[in-house]
């Protein structure tokens, strides 16, 4: 009896030093991974020549898949990584990561992944329950430059209309929506209003009808403006509206009309609103309160930025 007590304690102590043990090395994995992105990002961001950002791209591509795949990982802010958009939705449902590389001709390429937590709570009776953690990786793969039609296109994972996210996740009745914003080339840049929703088999999709247009059914809005100027575009906790930037022609009524490289802020606002589940234009809206010092702020050359370009918001 003596003996089996003396396996037992011996059997506890052993499980309790390699499960700490397992966890010390799984939790050093991912800041040695962490270490490893910083270090490869310099020349993602920063390299001069487009062949040697696109072939570090590839090995930084496969760091955060490695990365994002450690069970910590969900809770891991990857702090130190500055170049790149880490938003993770209110609800801890998932995390959206996302980064441009540029091109020498003015166009941008995007990446990123959805971490997605399908953690489940199992009901052991009254008092107990029992917590199951499962985490889905999706790797976004960007296809804008196939889409024709940007504001009706709907895509997976597997098929995204690329941008750079930004700001705030915006949790709505079964769906999210985000911000983003797309480089697109040397004359004219782009934001948009993105939704995304994950379908019952947990598959998220890019692109919903949920924005209240007059003669239109958009699944995303889209703003095009000159890349001279800056657009602001972000979510108002105080109005619990997105305000935007309204955006016109240098010259209204003048053949410039559809020219959007000479479109910019003209000075007043517009927002989206909230009724119910879907988002309503609301124009012309007062917000002398709640400007910001970076309305006015020149957009920087891409091509000079030292990591990545971050919208002015």
């Amino acid at each position: 009896m003596r003996k089996t007590i003396h396996f037992l304690i011996g059997f506890l102590v052993f499980s309790t030093a390699f499960s700490q043990k397992k966890d010390t090395v799984s939790g050093a994995n991912i800041y040695r991974l962490e270490y490893e992105l910083k270090d490869l990002e310099t020349v993602v961001f920063k390299s001069k020549k487009e062949e040697e950002r696109f072939d570090a791209n590839k090995k930084f591509i496969k760091l955060w898949e490695q990365a994002l795949r450690q069970k910590e990982s969900m809770d891991f802010g990857f702090d130190s990584i500055k170049g790149v958009s880490k938003l993770k939705s209110d609800d801890g449902k998932f995390r959206i990561i996302t980064w441009n590389v540029f091109k020498n001709d003015g166009t941008h390429a995007y990446f990123g992944f959805i971490q997605v937590n399908n953690t489940k709570v199992h009901k052991q009776g009254l008092f107990k329950k029992s917590i199951t953690n499962e985490y889905d990786l999706f790797q976004l793969i960007d296809v804008s430059g196939t889409v024709k039609s940007p504001e009706t296109y709907v895509g997976s994972a597997a098929k995204w209309f690329g941008m750079l996210y930004y700001d705030k996740i915006i949790s709505c009745d079964g769906y999210y929506t985000l911000v983003g914003w797309d480089g697109n080339d040397n004359l004219i840049q782009k934001k948009f209003i993105d939704i995304l929703y994950f379908k019952s088999d947990g598959t998220p999709i890019f692109g919903k009808d949920v924005f209240k247009v007059p003669k239109k059914s958009p699944k995303r809005i889209m703003f095009q403006y000159s890349s001279e100027v800056a657009m602001s575009l972000k979510w108002n906790d105080k109005r619990n509206q997105i305000v935007l930037s309204h955006l016109a022609p240098k010259d209204e009524g003048s053949v410039l009309e559809g020219q959007f490289q000479y479109y910019g802020p003209d000075g007043s606002f517009d927002a989206y609103e909230q009724h119910k589940d879907r988002w309503v234009l609301k124009e012309d809206v007062d917000i002398r309160n709640d400007k910001s010092k970076n309305d006015n702020v020149k957009k920087p050359d891409p091509r000079k930025q030292k990591e990545i370009y971050k919208p002015k918001k």
